[in-house]
């Protein structure tokens, strides 16, 4: 499943336009604690956070990591927003809790054998 078919079945907003809308999402992964990310995180995950200051894009971006997933309709700020369009790491955000995400996320990828 690719970030934009992930937008469109459930239903995230978008933060950051055009960004890794064709790139292909193979796991997820839920954490708030950038160390953890950084030891546990794979390549071409999804990753579910909290957190929204701009240290998540450089650990997106260590981790190849094709979208940051915001829970609960937290506010990302325009500047953390702008610098993720520059460093290619798509920002989405659901009204749903991390934990509701995370399952979303998993079935979706389960789905007649994608994941």
């Amino acid at each position: 499943m690719t970030v934009g078919e992930l937008i469109t079945k459930l239903n995230f907003e978008n933060l950051t336009g055009e960004v890794n809308l064709d790139r292909t999402i193979t796991s997820g992964y839920t954490s708030d604690l950038l160390s953890d990310v950084i030891a546990n995180a794979a390549e071409n995950a999804v990753w579910i956070t909290v957190q929204r200051h701009v240290n998540i894009l450089g650990v997106a971006k260590l981790k190849e990591i094709c979208a940051i997933v915001v829970p609960r309709n937290l506010q990302v700020e325009g500047v953390v927003i702008e610098k993720a369009k520059s460093e290619n790491i798509a920002i989405l955000r659901d009204h749903h809790s991390a934990f509701e995400i995370s399952g979303l996320i998993y079935n979706k990828l389960n789905e007649g054998g994608n994941g």
